[in-house]
């Protein structure tokens, strides 16, 4: 999914209790804690953090950031990514997650908020994000937030217009 622009992001503030920081070392154990319990769909190996992210702590506190319950614990997390191609422009909106004990209470916005504008503020115009069809409420998300379908091929076309009857907004495609 892209979204061609990071103007007029949705604005939506935590609810009482809830906060967000950026990354700090250590946060891999959090991170993947939070996919592991999120994602039944991959494989959250021992190792993918840093496949996926690399070592760059510097780089990290800058780009992923982590949703904190009123403990402080971390309960979510997304990332400011970089973009396919190393087009300057374009981000990328990457892993995001919640754990399932946390989801359905409006926290997915305000996290999806905090890394698009993220993306702005780091020099990037546009920003993409990949998902699986089965992921529905992310999907329903993304259309929120103004992304829609990368239509790059017919079987795609035909992939989103199927998925469409499930959608709460249009995917024009």
């Amino acid at each position: 999914m892209i979204r061609e622009n990071l103007d007029d992001i949705p604005d939506y503030g935590l609810p009482a209790g809830y906060s967000i920081r950026w990354y700090q070392p250590g946060d891999e154990t959090y991170w993947r804690r939070i996919h592991l319990l999120a994602d039944k769909y991959t494989n959250v190996t021992p190792d993918l953090f840093e496949k996926e992210f690399g070592t760059n702590t510097e780089m990290l506190a800058k780009r992923q950031c982590f949703l904190l319950d009123s403990k402080g614990s971390p309960i979510g997390t997304a990332s400011a990514w970089f973009g396919r191609h190393s087009e300057q422009s374009l981000g990328r909106i990457h892993w995001v997650a919640i754990l399932p004990s946390e989801q359905g209470k409006g926290l997915a916005k305000p996290l999806l908020t905090t890394a698009c504008n993220r993306l702005k503020d780091l020099g990037h115009s546009r920003a993409h994000l990949t998902t699986q069809t089965v992921r529905v409420a992310a999907i329903n998300l993304y259309l929120k937030f103004g992304f829609v379908p990368a239509i790059v091929s017919e079987r795609a076309r035909y992939i989103w217009r199927r998925l469409q009857k499930h959608l709460k907004y249009p995917a024009h495609v």
